[in-house]
């Protein structure tokens, strides 16, 4: 066996002097060697791990070898290339007969064969990525000709999958990112059931350390020392300058506050509190006050973690929020269905009213006059085409202290005007960034509080934002392009002039690794499930031939994970049997979308049976949606046909999509319906901006005891699915991340694969012709759909967590080290050295001329 690994390495120290020219990066650079040491147990598991795989390969060879030589042999023939596990179980039932297979099944070897993710072969050798379980890697290469198996480190991986690419296993000299060695002394969870749970470890494992002694408690005092607000002094004054005052302090207003009637508002008491040392912060009412206090008190004599989250979530710590959310169309109204701009939009909007009702909540009960502040920011387009995405404050409905404020991009050559697609706005971030700095130094005449950032573009602005202010950073993918490109890693030049995947990648590796924290919507947005990899987890090691290697981009096990999912607007998303609140009104309109008899701009193709249940579904018309793969499978299903009709809402016929992703779907979308003979049985309409007659469409649909279908090959956590089953419509939807979460299969939904159309087409026909025989088996899955959004999917959820997020991490952050400074080093090597250069390569956009998605 060859050489494995070692338990002891060196890793390179870049460490960087920065000098201050707004959010740009100028660096001085010296290299110094730092050993790191590795956990000798977690090395010696990983090992019998890889030597366990090593050997049940061996094991199957020797005792299975005609079987397995059938199987491999077969894989070789097919010369060099790669395979993904639906093609790798393909490959073993066309090599191996059934009699065969049910002597391995349930073995060893079909137990590593269904875990690989992948198999790169290179004649006479086929390696594996094997996947025992999320989060954890091992890699095997079975040499055909000699029957022998092999392990391989992470590097020896993508080198050989490096091969498929000519040329590229030439160059021994390849830039290696590996940011495992900065996280290798900070203990994380090691089952995959704690993936998604990171506060609860770090409050576990920093609690621990924090509070093993009375002295060690210093750091928390000095973190309730250093509140202020514009001036302002909250929680402690200088009156309190150790421990034992603050304990002393503590219980004097424990007895006093027990002396007054609970509701006293704390405006009666304050003066007598301060002159203990206790300002503004602890409560609203002496009742509120006194179990901050007990919380406190609690901490002090016998520490745990869940006090200590209770405890921070009680304390004033956010007041201004900036979000962050550069690309597309990003308004309130007339912007759904443009290139770039779906759910992003919504999710956001959304989550500021229930951001800042939480805030205002909290700030009441604090017992503070602060006004708070949140403000979303993204690019201003002068040509807005309609939208008021030329206008630089606009006000969201429904909030108080919430602003859409607009920045554009721009150059030396003066401000970009039009809209560009979202994988072209590289090479503006950064002067961007700069802008975006300046804009908020006016309107909040404050530091941010929190930073958000959204997808890919806002993750580094807020990541550039967060490090020049020293602010806490909240990352949130809402998609990673990576996950829905097959191999856009491995081929990623055959993807460049179009998508510029090189930009992308680097600035979600950048991002990832600096954020305080990141929410997901799903425990699949990590680390997939037993069969599919999620899409954080599909940046642990990946390789760009000729540009980089990432030997551990992420960990999945990080304690930056947390799992905190959205809602759906309730006053626009609620059950279609809630007569009163219908909104009738839209009815003649809907009625006139899905069925007058004309075709027009707005809808294609009619419908002949208006007594037919509907399929719904709604979507951006981008090949990742599939919408065609949808109008395909229902086109090819006769049965499927006679029992419904299908209604989808994508694209724009009114006018020519600049996107040439949308502008092939279109096509295809064309010769479907004439291949199929659909009109009479599909209506097609154009994407609809109104929300609120979207959510009452929803309910229609439901009236005609149809369903929605979500088809994506992948999708990152699905809205639309949410708004659907708040709606009480039975919910089709992809197997490929959230939804798959979201829904309980054949209890409040049913999940569909979306790369084999016919079963999703029989499971669709199967559930249509129950409810025709018993219709209380619809209103069983409505119900079972309603009842699953009411007990994890609500806004409500969402806000309150994400206000207990960012206190905890801000507070941590203060106390301890997970600044990662070192980390930061690293990332402003790569920011320097690599991605700026990358950037560069990214063509200006030119006013006038198209250039979405890489047409020049």
């Amino acid at each position: 066996m060859r050489r494995k690994s070692s338990l002891f390495f060196f890793s390179f120290l870049i460490v960087i002097f920065i000098t201050k020219n707004g959010p740009k990066w100028d660096f001085g650079i010296y290299i110094h060697t730092i050993p790191f040491g590795r956990d000798q147990a977690m090395a010696d598991r990983s090992l019998a791990r890889l030597h366990s795989i090593r050997e049940r390969l061996g094991d199957n060879l020797s005792s299975h070898k005609n079987e397995l030589v059938a199987l491999f042999s077969r894989l070789v023939k097919q010369g060099k290339g790669m395979l993904q596990p639906h093609q790798i179980f393909a490959e073993y039932e066309a090599a191996i007969s059934e009699a065969e297979r049910q002597k391995l099944k349930d073995g060893a070897f079909e137990d590593v064969l269904r875990s690989a993710q992948e198999a790169i072969i290179l004649p006479p050798w086929v390696a594996l990525a094997i996947r025992p379980r999320p989060g954890v890697w091992e890699y095997v290469r079975v040499n055909v000709s000699e029957l022998a198996v092999e392990e391989l480190s992470i590097p020896e991986y993508l080198k050989f999958k490096e091969e498929l690419v000519d040329g590229s296993s030439k160059n021994n000299f390849v830039l290696e990112l590996d940011f495992e060695p900065f996280n290798a002394s900070f203990p994380r969870p090691s089952l995959s059931k704690s993936i998604g749970n990171g506060v609860q470890f770090l409050n576990r494992h920093l609690s621990a350390k924090l509070f093993h002694d009375k002295e060690s408690m210093y750091p928390l005092l000095n973190f309730l020392r250093a509140h202020h607000y514009k001036g302002m002094t909250m929680m402690l004054n200088d009156r309190i300058k150790s421990l034992g005052a603050l304990q002393s302090t503590l219980r004097k207003a424990d007895k006093y506050l027990l002396s007054i009637p609970p509701d006293t508002p704390y405006s009666d008491f304050i003066h007598r509190f301060q002159e203990l040392g206790l300002e503004k912060g602890w409560g609203d009412t002496a009742q509120r006050v006194h179990e901050t206090i007990h919380l406190l008190l609690d901490l002090l004599e016998a520490p745990d973690p869940c006090t200590l989250e209770k405890f921070l979530s009680t304390i004033p710590m956010v007041f201004n929020v900036v979000i962050l959310s550069p690309h597309g169309y990003f308004a309130q109204a007339n912007v759904l269905g443009y290139p770039d701009t779906g759910g992003q939009v919504v999710y956001i909007l959304d989550q500021v009213r229930a951001l800042e009702s939480e805030m205002l909540l909290r700030i009441k009960q604090q017992g503070l006059d602060i006004t708070p502040k949140i403000l979303i920011v993204t690019r201003l387009l002068p040509d807005a085409v309609g939208t008021t995405c030329g206008q630089r404050l606009e006000k969201v409905l429904g909030t108080e202290h919430t602003s859409i404020l607009r920045v554009p991009f721009r150059t030396d050559k003066g401000i970009l005007r039009k809209w560009i697609s979202r994988f072209e706005v590289w090479p503006y971030l950064e002067t961007y960034t700069e802008d975006v700095a300046n804009e908020l130094a006016a309107e909040l005449q404050a530091t941010p509080d929190l930073i958000i950032g959204n997808y890919s573009d806002g993750n580094l602005v807020a990541s550039l934002l967060a490090h020049k202010l020293g602010v806490t950073q909240c990352t949130i993918a809402h998609a990673l392009e990576k996950t829905k490109y097959p191999n856009s890693d491995i081929y990623w030049k055959k993807f460049e002039d179009q998508y510029h995947f090189s930009c992308q990648f680097t600035a979600d590796l950048i991002a990832m690794n600096h954020t305080d924290f990141i929410i997901t919507s799903t425990f699949q947005e990590i680390a997939g499930s037993k069969d599919t990899v999620g899409q954080y987890e599909s940046h642990t090691a990946f390789t760009l031939p000729g540009l980089y290697r990432v030997v551990h981009g992420i960990d999945v096990f990080d304690t930056k994970f947390n799992i905190v999912s959205p809602g759906a607007d309730p006053t626009i998303y609620f059950n279609y049997t809630e007569e009163s609140k219908r909104l009738t009104a839209f009815h003649s309109e809907i009625e006139e979308l899905l069925y007058s008899s004309d075709e027009n701009t707005e809808h294609k193709g009619v419908l002949k049976d208006k007594n037919k249940p509907i399929i719904f579904s709604m979507a951006r018309l981008d090949r990742v949606k599939n919408m065609t793969g949808l109008v395909e499978m229902y086109g090819k299903n006769a049965r499927l046909r006679e029992l419904v009709n299908l209604v989808v809402v994508a694209g724009d016929h009114g006018k020519e999509s600049k996107d040439l992703e949308e502008q092939a779907e279109f096509k295809k979308m064309y010769s479907l319906i004439e291949e199929y003979k659909l009109n009479g049985h599909i209506r097609w309409i154009s994407a609809q901006m109104n929300r609120v007659r979207n959510g009452e469409l929803y309910r229609y649909i439901a009236d005609t005891r149809g369903a929605f279908l979500q088809p994506a090959f992948y999708e990152a956590f699905g809205l639309t699915v949410v708004e659907a089953m708040n709606c009480g419509l039975p919910t089709f939807a992809t197997a490929y991340g959230g939804p798959a979460e979201i829904i309980v299969h054949g209890v409040s939904g049913f999940h569909i694969d979306p790369y084999q159309g016919d079963k999703a087409a029989e499971l669709l026909v199967d559930f249509f012709e129950k409810c025709k025989e018993d219709p209380t088996h619809w209103e069983k899955i409505s119900s079972g759909g309603l009842k699953r959004i009411e007990e994890k999917y609500t806004w409500k959820l969402y806000s309150e967590r994400l206000m207990t997020l960012a206190g905890v991490y801000g507070f941590w952050k203060y106390v301890s080290n997970l600044d990662r400074r070192e980390t930061r080093r690293y990332l402003e090597m790569l920011y320097a050295l690599k991605y700026r250069d990358l950037a560069r390569e990214v063509p200006l956009a030119v006013d006038g001329a198209s250039t979405e998605n890489g047409a020049k």
